[in-house]
């Protein structure tokens, strides 16, 4: 579980993120939905500790900024943060290592399979294009099996096979238990996969949609240009 509560952050004399709460529950798949510079990738870096605020932010119950918080969450940036000196292979070894994972081998192995990284092992993390960087982001994050996983912008940069496996791949961290929050401003990459919608603008959630209350099939677009002024 996932609880964010009055989060409000500076940049200098900018107010990027307002007084926002929200809370994900296990098993839940959430969208931050909202144009560029509404503050969704700043209210990540805050959960995910990289940032000061004022607020506060529990994972599972834990401080967000403490070990217990760390060793259950995972984090995709939108811009693949890779050591340029490790091999794809070596990275997994590291997270591995970090975690004191056991038994990760095969589970590694499926999932290089399905981001077709298996013949790439051996590729250094600078010699990868951006799609494949983004793919070993991917894997590395939820090699883990986190509780709570955070995606920012997750499918830029990657192909049409790559999306339709980050999508199956949603859908099976939800099954297992898993609060998965995922930051865009695409509205199609999220269709038929989200539990609950927080629409951001200009640095608050200005409103909020559960998948029950949804009737039509245009209903999220309309809802999202209503609150947004129509901006993208």
């Amino acid at each position: 579980m996932l609880k964010v509560s009055g989060v409000t952050k500076y940049y200098g004399k900018l107010l990027a993120v307002d007084e926002i709460s929200f809370e994900i529950n296990k098993g839940e798949i959430a969208i931050l939905l909202g144009p560029n510079g509404a503050g969704k990738s700043t209210i990540l870096k805050c959960i995910a500790g990289l940032l000061r605020y004022e607020g506060s932010i529990y994972i599972e119950g834990h401080l967000n900024k403490s070990i217990e918080a760390k060793r259950l969450f995972s984090y995709v940036p939108e811009t693949p943060a890779l050591y340029d000196a490790l091999t794809v292979e070596e990275h997994m070894q590291f997270i591995a290592k970090a975690y004191r994972l056991k038994d990760y081998e095969e589970y590694k192995s499926e999932i290089f399979e399905r981001f077709d990284l298996s013949d790439k092992t051996e590729k250094l993390g600078r010699e990868l294009s951006k799609g494949m960087q983004q793919k070993l982001s991917i894997c590395t994050s939820v090699l883990t099996r986190p509780s709570v996983i955070l995606f920012d912008e997750p499918m830029m940069g990657l192909d049409p096979k790559a999306i339709k496996e980050l999508k199956k791949l949603f859908l099976e961290l939800k099954e297992a238990g898993c609060a998965v929050l995922i930051s865009t401003h695409i509205i199609d990459s999220i269709k038929d996969i989200w539990d609950r919608i927080f629409i951001m603008h200009k640095g608050k959630i200005a409103s909020t949609m559960d998948r029950s209350e949804v009737t039509g099939d245009n209903e999220v677009e309309e809802r999202f240009f209503a609150v947004t002024g129509g901006t993208r």
